[in-house]
């Protein structure tokens, strides 16, 4: 099929985007070879043209369903947009991280901790096949695990990204899952010191970036190593390219190595004291940026952690403060002053206290180092010079030193882990991790960024050729012809930089020159690389930089440091001065023979395109691009010799906000890492390749009954791709899979949905039709009932006579005057009713008629009409989708700012409440100043009847002053008019001068007045009161200030008062309006502070002008000579405009000093608040480590418990070993009675003190008897016993020094006693001979009994636990002899002999079902026989004549009963180990219910398949297993409520193992799955009530899986279907919905996608349950386990031994 077939009408398109990148559009009009426009429709629903041209049409979309793939090689169509579509999908919709690419994982930074990496999950995980299971860094492990331990092939793991990506984070957890599988049986715990050495690299090469928090800030390849077993023995660790500036300087709102932040953090702790160190602030290398400090980080707990790492890893004390004292003495070093001394000296005084510090602490002279950090000496051939620096030489010799310090230590600490993870075992293999920097471009470029830069370029083509030769390996494995693919070879570029005359050998070149400069160099790459070698440019605008074109794009460097960088040098002298340090570890860190730390040198050879010059001076010192180039080589070597795997960490976006999708900056990281170079090498062969029966699975509906029919389902695949595609060069058929080229999987897709729509409308049209066919014969019932009634009405009619008629006829004559009118008005009812069913019948068939017609003659039209039909139902549905997914998007992003909000709020409300308490001291105050506001009110009043008096007082004064004035005027018009032209023109300008200053004063009130509007009330007043004052007479002025002040303060206090109530008010309101209100203030501040001293500074310059004119204008003393006495009264009355300025200036002062007071309590509120935030932080941090402490707490619990189960096992061994030791000790009391009782017969003419011997132990006897009961009593209790054993041995060893004291006193009767105790030993003797034989024939008869049976042999024809009757048989046998030895040793014999049959067949199921029932059987008749009334409720006289007499055998039942808890547990274990196997396979992965099948394509991660799939597991295998568990029990006599328990555990497993793996299966979480898991479940119940297993409770374990499957299958759109999830998901928790929610995947178009609005509606109501946050099930949990008592029917008098048992030397008696 043609590509631009492909571009039709409502088909999808990507379009670039400046915002977005790329942008969908559906296609509106048929696209038709050489059209120059393709019209589009945007999602928006705006129309574009958008300019085509044939070769480059835009890039298609695929299909819905192929959107939110595990693998973006399963997409048809693989492009640029393909990939971001998907990645944004998964990402911000589904709330998935990771996605494959072919061979590589794209891991996306979530910011935010998901509840994925349990150990659950690691388990999970462990074992599976990569294309299993959803995307995980775990499966990228297993598979690096999996083929390291087939194939014994060392294996690499590759984690790149840019800063913030999460490469630290993905590597540290693809090392977390190796040291969990692979755990060693030793004491070792290399795992855990393999895991402890991140911590520390972490704390010593990471830092705070402007992009992350904990960027890495060097790169680190990590070798673990394997032994035979595949568990780990050891590591090694390799690092590159330390970032050493960082040391000494850093960025704004960065920092410096963690490590220096938690040494400080720590400082004041007594252990760190000697290191004089302060707060991070007061050092110069760790305050450069600003901030010293992360949120949410405490650098001093970090510290904690960081010294228990090292305590891991074996490091003492003394270790650790050597590396501290390193550290401190390189803050030190930084803080050493270095003073100018001219322009070219420069000097450190010797009294420094930091210089003193330093060298106390590496143990230096500090006259030597201050010499010679300011001076330089240079050593020619003939004469030594030493060279004064000046400053900035001489600063930066300081930082050369501190740099080079540090990384001596950081090379240092990396070696010594690599000690401590030594191991002494040989290497088998090896997985490597390395964890180092993407591809990076900055604003400015430096020499590191060159580095990085490079390095990735060789990473890139490693990359390059590896994908290149799987892509072969894969064509070679199927058997289809190889082409070449071109694709992208980046070796020009390497040889750019490394090639001979290249980029790094001229930098090295100059760097040997001593006058070499960084622009010499630069001029020499322009001479030799511009306009020769396309890949380097020189930039327009400027002569300092240089521009290389690298793999992902063009990259400007700054040629500025590049030299010394590269040099990397430090003084000699310096050096000589630290290799001579007293500290040792200094010293060695400048030792001449200096081992190098990394594990390889710098002799390596590096293997270029072109011959590399080798430098001839042998003085040559090695510089950092040279180190860093060989070490590359070394890494590109053990990667080439390594399997690869890829991890590419993105960063969605730079404001690290948790799922946030920004598309620019993830484009950028793609085409950066690699990702879109493999998609276009995929996509340029075969990207799309399905095995047959997957393709056979998803297409069979596009095949033909012939088809069909054919048995071989390959040549079912051929004839119908080559059926529907003609070309055959757009797919190829390899042995197990079919290839397609990049769009045949959509078109098949498009037949395959064309034809579930045809059959959708047949289905309707057939329905349809049946509705009408059913319809019409009701009709036509009706009809023949109606024609029924109506002949039946004219046969009766007919039967009428003539005779009748005749009859009748008088009377009709009579009747029909009167029943003409009725039948006349019947008449015209019914004719109106005729005509119109007529008309209508008419119509009816004339309508008929036409409709014939048109379908006879116009199915034409009729398609056209249809089509039109079908077309506008396709936009209107296409239409709302787009609305949909509009309105989605707008009220996700409503819903978000809603959330956001709502955390805010959360925050300020807990912030509210710690203003609570002080809201109450608040109230208190206000309550003191209403008291207090009252009295200034009193006061107040006062005034103001006062003020009003004086009014009166001064409006009378006015007036008599007005009259005075009058009379003034007039002299004074009298005086004017004898003034000459010069006087008058003075005064003229005099009265404009007045006014002009009124007018200012004016103005000046004004803006006074509306100053105070906004702080004070009723001042507008008072201003009034004021300007009515200002014209009193100077006697009145004293009382005028002195009123205007009290009313001043009296306002100001209540102003003040009210203000302050207004703030708490608005305070205990909200605190955001309490932050702006301080805003406002503040800006009214300043607003008002910058006017007023705008308008002084334009009063003064009017006033100086004022007086400036009049001076310059007139001759004062003429004036006063001319001028009356009353004219310079009047003068000094205008006067007052000063007092009025002076007045101005001091509300203005009142004013300031009143902002000056609000802003200073407002800064105290905040203070205040802002401590409260972060006592709150730091109590979060305390409950925070409360927690962890807790789970440890837990954990150690945990741990102790199945200690003490396992000892508990042990507990019946125990108690043999105590019934042993009391046989023992009961032959001793035999022995020791007999021969006491013979001493008593025998030695009655003994002393005294004989008889008092013999009462002694007569004594000690009677003791050691009473001890015995107590033993019998209290076995339970080990301990005691084993003391009161110890007693008793202690009063034996006594009684036997009392018989020698006897004897030694009375030597003739000793020697009686001798012979006759050798008559004892004889008796004894034979004694022992006849017990031997008799524990020989019950070793014989447990030996029978329990090893040599074979359950199949003895279950058929004889009775359930006939073993147990036996061996019961032979207690009951002991017990009526009354022989406790007989019966202690078959006890022992029966329990030893069961332990060891079920020890030798541990994975034998039916030998372990048939002990269990039998050790069962054994304990209910010790039970049932036991004589106790509780157990004999059902035994008939016969059997209660058979209990035992003579023994208790309590306590051995139980032991008994711990034995059969030991088998039952093995029992279970081998259960599910038998069935697990088929869980997944059976339950789903198998399709039971045929026709909804739920494959998908699956991209180069495939699960294995094959042609032939009879071997798989299917739920039927299932069903076998468990019934071949349920025949088995029944069959060895198993108790049916043990049945019950066992088969309840077994569905437990098969729910929880399913359901785990559908939370981890993207794949399977689809409506025809739920329906399938649905049907599976309910062969389960159907199975478990084939067994009549109803009441075991094991459908009740099945009821989450249940409502998974219920989930995935119900409608999730509405807000009730949303409350309908909550309510009957009750036994999933929320994390679990939320999960299957969100892996919800499509199988059809028909399906819709879950929108994020409706997950964020189930997850608002399922916040307020409480439930579990694990979102995996406890497969290992096991249900308590009891034993029920069942009396034994049968009659041990009529049980018949088998002969084939060989016991015939038992007999019955």
């Amino acid at each position: 099929m043609a590509v631009a077939e492909l571009y039709t009408q409502y088909n999808r398109v990507w379009i670039p985007d400046p915002e977005e990148v790329w942008k969908s559009a559906e296609i509106a009009k048929d696209y038709r070879v050489g059209d120059n426009i393709l019209r589009l429709l945007l999602e928006d629903g705006t129309e574009l043209d958008y300019s085509v041209n044939p070769e480059s049409l835009p890039p298609l979309r695929n299909p819905d369903i192929l959107v939110g793939e595990n693998d973006l090689t399963a997409l048809s169509y693989l492009h640029e947009p393909a990939v971001l579509h998907n990645l944004r999908i998964r990402f911000a919709e589904s709330k998935l991280i990771y996605t494959y690419s072919g061979i590589i994982l794209v891991a996306m930074n979530p910011y935010k901790q998901l509840p994925i990496y349990g150990d659950a999950i690691i388990h999970a995980y462990s074992g599976q096949n990569m294309g299993d299971m959803d995307p995980h860094i775990f499966a990228v492990a297993e598979e690096a695990y999996k083929q390291m331990a087939r194939n014994n092939r060392n294996q690499s793991i590759i984690v790149s990204g840019e800063s913030g990506a999460g490469k630290t984070v993905s590597a540290r957890y693809a090392m977390r899952y190796f040291a969990t599988v692979s755990k060693s049986g030793s004491n070792t715990h290399v795992e855990d010191k393999v895991l402890a050495s991140n911590p520390i690299t972490e704390a010593v090469g990471n830092a705070k970036t402007t992009r992350n928090d904990n960027s890495s800030r060097f790169g680190k390849y990590t070798e673990i190593s394997f032994d035979e077993r595949n568990q780990i023995i050891g590591a090694n660790m390799r690092t590159y390219l330390l970032e050493k500036s960082r040391v000494v300087f850093q960025s704004e709102n960065e920092r410096n190595y963690h490590i220096f932040y938690q040494l400080c953090a720590s400082a004041q702790q007594s252990e760190f004291k000697h290191l004089k160190l302060g707060s991070a602030e007061e050092f110069n290398y760790t305050r450069m940026g600003g901030n010293t400090v992360i949120e949410g980080v405490n650098d001093q707990a970090e510290m904690v952690e960081t010294q228990k790492t090292f305590t891991l890893l074996g490091f003492k004390e003394d270790f650790q403060m050597d590396v501290f004292k390193i550290l401190a003495a390189i803050l030190h070093l930084g803080n050493v002053q270095i003073a100018a001394v001219g322009s070219e000296r420069s000097s450190i005084s010797e009294a420094d206290c930091h210089l003193e510090v330093f060298c106390e602490l590496l143990g230096l002279e500090s006259g030597r180092v201050a010499q010679w950090l300011c001076n330089r000496k240079i050593v020619t051939s003939s004469e030594t010079v030493v060279k004064p620096m000046t400053r900035p030489q001489a600063v930066n010799a300081r930082d050369a030193l501190a740099k080079k310090i540090y990384a001596h230590l950081f090379d240092f600490i990396v070696e010594s882990i690599n000690q401590a993870l030594q191991f002494s075992g040989k290497q088998h293999t090896f997985i490597g991790v390395l964890d180092i920097y993407g591809f990076e471009t900055f604003d400015v470029n430096s020499f590191e960024q060159f580095c990085i830069n490079y390095a990735n370029e060789k990473l890139q083509q490693q990359f390059n050729m590896h994908v290149f030769k799987l892509e072969q390996e894969e064509y070679m494995k199927e058997d289809i012809p190889w082409t070449l693919i071109d694709f992208y070879d980046n070796q020009p570029v390497i040889d750019l930089i490394e090639a001979k005359m290249g980029i790094l050998e001229l930098l090295d070149e100059e760097c040997l020159l001593p006058h070499g400069t960084d622009e010499n160099w630069l001029q020499k790459l322009y001479n030799n690389f511009v306009n020769k070698n396309p890949l380097f440019e020189k930039p327009r605008m400027s002569n300092t930089s240089f521009v290389i074109q690298h793999f992902a794009d063009k990259v400007e460097y700054k040629c500025e440091g590049f030299l010394e960088k590269n040099r990397d040098t430090v003084y000699d002298m310096l050096v000589e001065i630290l290799r001579a340090s007293k500290f040792h570890l200094c010293a060695s860190f400048f030792q001449e023979n200096q081992v190098p730390p990394s594990p390889f040198g710098s002799m390596i050879t590096v293997k270029s395109a072109k011959q590399v010059i080798k430098p001839n001076s042998k003085h040559f010192r090695t510089t950092v691009g040279s180190k860093f180039r060989s070490s590359l080589y070394l890494l590109m070597e053990t990667l080439n010799a390594t399997t690869p795997h890829y991890v590419r960490c993105i960063k969605p976006n730079d404001e690290k906000l948790p799922f946030e999708f920004d598309s620019k900056r993830i484009v950028q990281q793609l085409r950066a890492c690699g990702v879109l170079e493999t998609i276009r090498i995929s996509a340029q062969s075969y990207p799309s390749r399905w095995t047959y029966i997957e393709f056979y699975s998803r297409y069979s509906i596009l095949m033909t009954k012939q088809e069909l029919s054919f048995s071989d389902k390959k040549e079912v695949c051929k004839a119908v791709l080559h059926r529907f595609i003609q070309d055959s060069n757009q797919y190829q058929f390899g042995k197990t899979k079919i290839f397609f080229r990049a769009g045949q999987v959509a078109y098949l897709e498009k037949l395959r949905l064309d034809k579930l729509r045809q059959s959708c409308v047949m289905i309707q049209k057939h329905i349809r039709g049946w509705l009408q066919r059913k319809k019409f014969l009701r009709e036509r019932r009706a009809a023949l009932i109606i024609q029924q009634y109506f002949r039946g009405q004219q046969t009766v009619r007919k039967a009428i006579t003539a005779m009748a008629l005749k009859e009748a006829w008088a009377a009709i004559i009579i009747q029909k005057h009167c029943r003409g009118y009725l039948v006349r008005s019947l008449y015209q009812l019914i004719r109106v009713a005729t005509i119109t069913i007529q008309a209508y019948t008419r119509g009816f068939l004339a309508r008929r008629r036409y409709r014939k017609m048109l379908e006879e003659h116009k199915a034409v039209i009729l398609q056209k009409y249809a089509r039109a039909w079908l077309a506008r139902r396709r936009f209107q549905s296409i239409r709302r989708f787009v609305l949909n997914i509009q309105l989605t998007y707008r009220v996700q992003r409503l819903q978000k700012k809603l959330e956001d909000q709502n955390k805010e709020n959360h925050g300020l409300v807990e912030k509210l409440t710690s203003l609570a308490a002080l809201r109450a001291g608040d109230v208190e105050k206000i309550q003191k100043l209403e008291t207090e506001l009252e009295r200034a009110a009193t006061h107040r009043q006062h005034y103001e009847e006062r003020g009003k008096r004086y009014r009166d007082a001064v409006e009378e004064k006015l007036a008599k002053l007005q009259k005075h004035n009058s009379e003034l005027e007039t002299e004074k018009e009298k005086i004017q008019l004898k003034l000459q032209e010069k006087t008058e023109e003075l005064k003229e300008k005099m009265d404009h001068l007045t006014k002009q200053l009124f007018d200012d004063v004016r103005k000046e009130e004004q803006q006074r007045m509306l100053l105070e509007k906004s702080f004070e009330l009723k001042t507008q007043d008072y201003e009034k009161q004021i300007q009515s004052l200002k014209e009193e007479i100077k006697a009145l002025k004293d009382e005028k200030m002195q009123l205007q002040h009290l009313v001043e303060e009296g306002h100001v206090t209540s102003d003040g008062l009210k203000a302050e109530v207004a703030r708490l008010s608005s305070q205990a309101k909200t605190i955001s309006e309490f932050e702006k209100e301080i805003e406002l203030l503040q800006a009214q501040k300043i607003d008002v502070e910058k006017h007023v001293q705008s308008q002084k500074r334009e009063m003064r310059e009017k006033m100086s002008e004022i007086t400036k004119q009049l001076l310059e204008s007139y001759d004062i003393e003429d004036v006063r000579s001319r001028l009356s006495v009353e004219d310079l009264e009047h003068l000094n009355e205008d006067g007052e405009l000063w007092f009025a300025y002076e007045g101005l200036k001091k509300a203005t002062r009142v004013l300031e000093s009143h902002f000056q007071s609000q802003k200073d309590c407002y800064e105290k509120e905040i203070e205040a608040l802002n401590f409260k935030v972060v006592h709150l932080s730091q109590e979060i941090n305390h409950l925070q480590k409360l927690f962890r402490e807790e789970n440890d707490i837990n954990e150690s619990i945990r741990h102790e418990v199945t200690r003490l189960t396992s000892e508990n096992m042990m507990i019946p061994d125990f108690k043999q070993q105590i019934s042993e030791l009391e046989k023992q000790k009961q032959d001793l009391e035999i022995r020791l009675n007999e021969q006491a009782e013979k001493m008593k017969g025998k030695l009655e003419e003994l002393s005294n003190q004989l008889n008092r011997s013999q009462e002694e132990e007569g004594t000690q006897r009677k003791a050691i008897e009473a001890q015995n009961e107590i033993h019998t009593k209290e076995k339970e209790k080990l301990i005691d016993k084993i003391q009161e054993m110890q007693e008793a041995s202690e009063h034996l060893k006594k009684q036997f020094e009392t018989e020698s004291e006897v004897k030694s006193n009375f030597q003739q009767e000793a020697s009686r006693l001798t012979l006759e105790n050798r008559d004892l030993e004889e008796e004894l003797d034979m004694k022992d001979r006849v017990i031997k034989k008799l524990q020989d024939q019950v070793k014989m008869l447990s030996k029978t009994v329990g090893k040599d049976l074979k359950p199949r042999g003895v279950v058929v024809n004889m009775i359930p636990g006939l073993p147990a009757h036996i061996l019961f048989m032979c207690v009951r046998y002991a017990d009526s002899l009354n022989d406790a030895n007989m019966l202690k040793s078959l006890m022992n014999s029966t329990i030893n002999g069961i332990k060891q049959v079920v020890k030798e067949h541990l994975e034998d199921f039916e030998m372990l079902s048939f002990w269990l029932s039998n050790t069962c059987h054994f304990l209910n008749c010790l039970k049932q026989y036991s004589g106790e009334e509780e157990f004999m409720k059902h035994n008939n006289p016969q059997q209660n004549k058979n209990c035992l007499n003579n023994f208790d055998l309590s306590e051995y039942r139980q032991i008994l009963s711990d034995v059969a808890i030991r088998i039952y547990h093995q029992f279970i274990i081998i259960m599910e180990n038998n069935i697990q196997p088929i869980i997944v396979p059976g339950m789903l992965e198998y399709e039971s219910l045929q026709g909804i099948s739920g494959l998908k394509p699956t991209g180069f991660r495939k699960r294995s398949s094959s042609i032939d799939d009879t071997d798989a597991y299917t739920m039927t295998s299932v069903l076998q297993q468990l019934s071949y568990f349920y025949s088995t029990m029944c069959q060895n006599g198993l108790d049916p409520e043990l049945v019950r328990q066992a088969v309840k555990q077994i569905f437990f497993l098969i729910g929880a193992v399913t359901l785990n793996n559908l939370f981890l299966r993207k794949d399977m979480c689809s409506c025809r799955k739920g329906m399938q898991i649905r049907c599976n479940i309910s062969y389960l119940e159907e199975w478990l009530k084939d067994k009549n297993l109803q009441n075991s409770l094991a459908k009740e374990t099945l009821e989450p899986l249940s409502q998974a499957a219920w989930l995935l299958q119900v409608k999730k759109t509405t807000d009730s279907d949303a409350k309908e999830i909550y309510e009957c998901c009750t036994s999933l928790s929320a994390v679990q919905i939320i999960k299957i929610l969100n892996s919800y995947t499509p199988i059809d178009d028909f399906e819709k996608r879950v929108t994020p609005s409706f997950v964020r509606k189930v997850q608002a109501l399922l916040s307020s349950r409480e439930d579990s946050s694990q979102l995996m099930l406890d497969t290992k949990y096991l249900f308590q386990v009891t034993f029920p008592f069942t009396p034994s029917p049968h009659a041990l008098e009529m049980i018949q031994i088998p002969s084939s048992f060989k016991l015939g030397f038992l007999n019955r008696l």
